[in-house]
């Protein structure tokens, strides 16, 4: 993998307003987590740049977990690949410790790189696979909408099971995706579908997922 680190073409970038973990920077217990199962559309808060600056790369979850909810951080339970492939990929100068919430420090390195982070759905659930299809499905109506409004370069979805069942597109596959097959999406808006970085899945390790991502990256240009 490359050696040489993503680097932030909008120096020192605002982000909007993020609330401070509901653990008060402690991990949580397995009691703690039980509680952060909900049917609140907003369990977490998501990684943005306020509303005047363009993003090279949004990365879209499928949903928060419970340990993610429990923190207020993204991809934050212990096990999961994401920010160790983030950074085997390049695309952060550190492996991101979030499993008792994201520093100030570490919302900034990826926004002044232009990178931010949402989800499909925004409820907490133990498994991906709880989710219903009509949950995913206007998730994926929403998705559109915001991207058509925020414009980044390009988004990467993690989880090719969700993208199927919130676009229609039972025959997708990983990789670049063709913006006609989504009705709405922006045809200047790069659309990329990249595996599900829970320690569930068994198909990737941090390598292979690294190498998605520095694919997906450096198609984006500078």
């Amino acid at each position: 993998m490359p050696s040489t680190h993503a680097r932030s073409p909008h120096p020192h970038v605002p982000g909007r307003p993020r609330r401070p973990s509901p653990l008060g920077g402690r991990r949580p217990t397995r009691d703690d987590l039980a509680r952060f199962a909900s049917d609140d559309p907003d369990a977490i808060d998501d990684v943005l740049p306020l509303e005047d600056t363009r993003l090279r790369l949004l990365i879209v979850g499928v949903n928060p977990g419970l340990w993610t909810a429990a923190v207020n951080a993204p991809f934050a339970r212990p096990g999961n690949r994401f920010w160790p492939s983030l950074h085997r990929a390049g695309l952060t100068d550190h492996v991101v410790d979030a499993a008792a919430g994201l520093t100030a420090e570490d919302e900034a390195q990826l926004l002044d790189r232009g990178i931010g982070l949402t989800n499909l759905v925004g409820r907490a659930t133990v498994r991906a696979d709880e989710l219903t299809a009509d949950e995913l499905r206007a998730a994926g109506v929403r998705l559109t909408e915001r991207v058509r409004a925020m414009r980044p370069a390009g988004a990467a979805i993690a989880g090719i099971t969700a993208f199927r069942t919130a676009y229609g597109l039972r025959k997708a596959v990983l990789g670049r995706q063709d913006p006609e097959t989504v009705p709405g999406w922006p045809a200047d808006v790069a659309l990329w579908v990249v595996p599900q970085p829970s320690g569930l899945n068994a198909h990737e390790n941090i390598d292979t997922l690294a190498a998605k991502w520095r694919e997906v990256w450096d198609s984006l240009g500078t």
